[in-house]
């Protein structure tokens, strides 16, 4: 490519020193002196030496010629009409004669203008007329032009840097260019020179700029569009797209780290706040504040997600370019490797914009539990409402499994006006033994979460984490889930980070409705209802486990797992101790049971009375509830009976669960 240049500009750095003369106009203080040196001579060749002057400056230098010659016929020795005879001469095409000119003008006074302008006609005229002595000669002129006064004015400057060029001296050249820049910064000759410099040495997108600001200073259009097409344009357009897509790129990794920075310092405030809590407020102003700033982050997390996505395509266009253009530049193209490189791209963009536009349909889990079905349930339910003065729940959904969990069904204007319909989710298989003292308490703690609005709010949340899934199963079943595709790896970040965010603000979501529990039934009744709920996950999940794989090889029904129970299981006990003992990590969406229980331990006292007996006790009919709920298990692992690795897996309930659990 430097090569290139120096072929391209050789052609037009002879109209250089002329344009910026044109342009710049004559020193007419300088034109006046030499006037009043030529009447001393002879008055009446005046004018006609000016009227040569203006032929000149206007390009017609056949006129320019024929006049200056009628002045030397009568003062030969005066060196200014000597010098420009000869430059009229070199650029009508009659370059010997002029040379010969200039070198009597030089001979009459080595003068910093004689000087320039026999270097500037020795590298001027056609390519074939010119040779390296004469390129030489030049340079030699110019060196001891540059010592006499007047010697370093702008035109004798460009010339050294034209002539310098095209001998390919660069030393000499940029020389030249530094001394352009330092003393005649706004120049047109200064720029062009920069924009030449800036090509040779690659930097395109300074070049483009230096080449329009000459152009802007008088620079004929043709020469700097030349200059352009030569591959400067391309160049720069390809560097400052890189350029700009950096910073672009810079700034959203920068956003990224913002968020997780803010997911971290949240995650800390809101353990501070916690611990210095008064538990007997069910909140104060800072936890107030705290969940308003975690909704407006949260929200800025969200659409932060989807303004990512044009970069991440912009990435992955961008990488899978290089790459290719690396091969290029090699000069081998592996053809397999490129075209899975291209393949590649367009799968990712493509499960991308796809993830934004398939919708999954929303459905409600499990089986709506009729009033009549368990009369005592739903009173337990309006009670506990009035108890922590909230609406109550308008829907009960029974599932096969033991999740414990509200959630709100309805338009966002629903929600927001707080009346979408209030569910709760109860899975059959945590009811067993689960006593009605704890199970208010439980209850009271999902209806905390009702009067604290956090089932009304994160639909932007939740929309993220659902495309954020989608574009996953997207890219997996497209077989770009690698650790090479940087939308695979942005996903992951971004997961990580949304996650720490998230489980953040539920994290305080949990501690909050906790305390709301605690208020109402005391301190020990979440701890004996958190307890009951982890203890027959657990159980029930490995019965479930041991039962279904034992039915499957034997080939029978299964028993009924909703009353099973293992004597003397100490493996259940190390598990349940371990579950309850763990500490709280960033992962988690709700504190440890631990630090639940320390956080409301100072609530000993309830504001209700105790209530006796267990929770199956309200169902009308507990037998056919069980029932049920066992030939649902029963079809759903129906079809696996002939084989011996099916797990607790094949029972889990295949709908996703609500957000919001105990």
């Amino acid at each position: 490519m430097k090569r290139g240049i120096l072929l391209l500009v050789a052609g037009t750095l002879l109209s250089l020193v002329t344009a910026w003369a044109a342009s710049g106009g004559r020193d007419m203080a300088r034109e006046e002196g030499y006037e009043k040196e030529l009447a001393v001579i002879d008055s009446s060749l005046v004018p006609t030496f000016k009227a040569a002057t203006v032929a000149m400056d206007s390009g017609n230098y056949a006129e320019s010629s024929r006049l200056y010659s009628e002045v030397y016929a009568k003062a030969s020795g005066f060196d200014v009409v000597t010098r420009r005879l000869g430059t009229s001469l070199v650029l009508e095409g009659r370059r010997a004669e002029g040379l010969l000119l200039c070198e009597k003008a030089v001979s009459l006074k080595r003068s910093s203008d004689n000087l320039s302008s026999l270097a500037y006609n020795l590298v001027s005229g056609k390519k074939e007329e010119r040779n390296r002595a004469d390129s030489l000669r030049a340079l030699a002129a110019l060196k001891e032009c540059r010592q006499l006064p007047g010697g370093n004015e702008v035109d004798v400057i460009s010339i050294t840097a034209q002539v310098a060029l095209q001998m390919e001296d660069m030393s000499e050249f940029r020389s030249a260019c530094d001394y352009l820049q330092v003393h005649y910064p706004e120049n047109m000759a200064t720029h062009y020179f920069n924009a030449i410099q800036a090509a040779i040495d690659e930097h395109w997108m300074k070049a483009e700029d230096e080449i329009k600001a000459a152009e802007k200073l008088g620079l004929p259009h043709e020469s700097a569009q030349r200059f352009l097409d030569s591959g400067v344009h391309a160049n720069a357009s390809g560097w400052r797209f890189a350029y700009y897509a950096g910073i672009t790129v810079a700034v959203w990794v920068g956003g990224l780290t913002l968020l997780f920075s803010l997911g971290y310092l949240l995650s800390k405030l809101t353990l501070r706040q916690a611990e210095a809590a008064d538990t007997r407020f069910t909140i104060n102003s800072g936890e107030h504040r705290l969940r308003q700033i975690y909704r407006i982050v949260l929200n800025i997390a969200g659409v932060y997600y989807y303004i990512s996505l044009p970069v991440v395509v912009v990435l992955v266009i961008g990488i899978a370019g290089a790459i290719v253009y690396g091969f290029l530049c090699l000069g081998q193209i592996p053809i397999k490797l490129t075209f899975l490189i291209v393949i590649g791209g367009v799968a990712t963009i493509y499960s991308l914009i796809r993830s934004l536009f398939v919708r999954v349909k929303a459905e409600d889990p499990g089986r709506e539990l009729k009033r009549e079905e368990a009369e005592g349930l739903w009173q337990l339910t309006d009670e506990v409402a009035r108890t922590v003065n909230t609406r109550p729940i308008d829907e009960i959904r029974i599932t096969m499994g033991t999740e414990l969990a509200v959630y709100e069904r309805g338009t966002w204007r629903e929600k927001l006006r707080n009346q979408a319909t209030r569910i709760l989710i109860l899975g059959v298989g945590v009811l067993k033994d689960f006593k009605i003292d704890d199970f208010r308490c439980v209850l009271a703690h999902e209806y905390g979460h009702f009067s604290h609005r956090d089932t009304a709010g994160g639909d932007i949340a939740f929309r993220v984490r659902t495309d954020i899934l989608k574009f996953y199963y997207a890219m997996r079943d497209a077989g770009q889930a690698t650790q090479f595709n940087v939308a695979f790896q942005f996903l992951r970040a971004y997961d990580f980070i949304f996650r720490r965010i998230s489980h953040g603000a539920t994290r305080l979501q949990e501690i909050l409705a906790d305390r709301v529990a605690a208020q109402s039934y005391g301190a020990l009744a979440l701890e004996g209802g958190l307890t009951h709920v982890i203890r027959r996950s657990i159980e029930f999940h490995r019965n479930a486990d041991i039962e279904v794989n034992a039915g499957i090889r034997a080939k029978r029904a299964l028993a009924n797992l909703y009353e099973w129970r293992m004597e003397n299981d100490s493996s259940l006990e190390k598990d349940l101790a371990k579950a309850i003992s763990r500490e709280t990590t960033e992962d988690d969406t709700h504190p440890s049971p631990k630090d639940r229980f320390r956080l409301v331990a100072s609530l000993k006292n309830p504001a209700c009375s105790p209530q006796p007996g267990e929770v199956w006790s309200l169902f009308r009919n507990r037998e056919a509830i069980t029932l049920e709920m066992m030939v649902k298990i029963e079809h759903n692992v129906a079809s696996q009976r002939e084989r011996d690795d099916t797990t607790l897996q094949n029972i889990k309930p295949s709908k996703p669960l609500p957000p919001v659990t105990i």
